[in-house]
């Protein structure tokens, strides 16, 4: 079932070249980078970046702001070195590729039972976890 947002806030654009060992940029110029494809998936590597470590700095980012917001709505203090670590898999099914991921979440000074919970009620909140949930595996490791 998609679900659709009633009202939207905040639009990205990025406009992408020569596909995974091209550019990509957005129209303001405030971003732009250089797309290498990983030697394991055949290519040269390189200094650039790639899809897989894009989608993991923004699923990371996201999902903190989202257990940031569970944690002040739920009166939980969390020190500055709260942080989330995505790890994106890609490998090869039937029809082509997937993905895979998991977050590592960590809550310094939060009693682990607690800090599942935070993590839990973030992953019902964040965008990319709501895009993902029902497609993409998600693997959530409290550390």
């Amino acid at each position: 079932m998609t679900t659709v947002p009633d009202k939207i806030l905040f639009e990205a654009e990025m406009t992408a070249t020569g596909g995974r060992e091209g550019t990509a940029s957005s129209p303001d110029g405030a971003f732009a980078l250089t797309l290498s494809l990983p030697k394991a998936l055949g290519g040269p590597g390189g200094e650039g970046t790639n899809p897989e470590q894009l989608f993991a700095a923004g699923y990371a980012a996201c999902f903190l702001g989202a257990v940031k917001l569970v944690a002040r709505t739920s009166k939980v203090p969390l020190t500055d070195d709260a942080s989330v670590t995505a790890r994106i898999g890609m490998g090869p099914i039937a029809t082509g590729y997937a993905l895979a991921v998991e977050l590592k979440v960590s809550l310094p000074g939060v009693e682990r039972t607690l800090a599942q919970k935070i993590v839990e009620g973030a992953h019902q909140r964040c965008p990319y976890s709501n895009a993902t949930r029902g497609n993409v595996p998600v693997v959530l490791t409290v550390v």
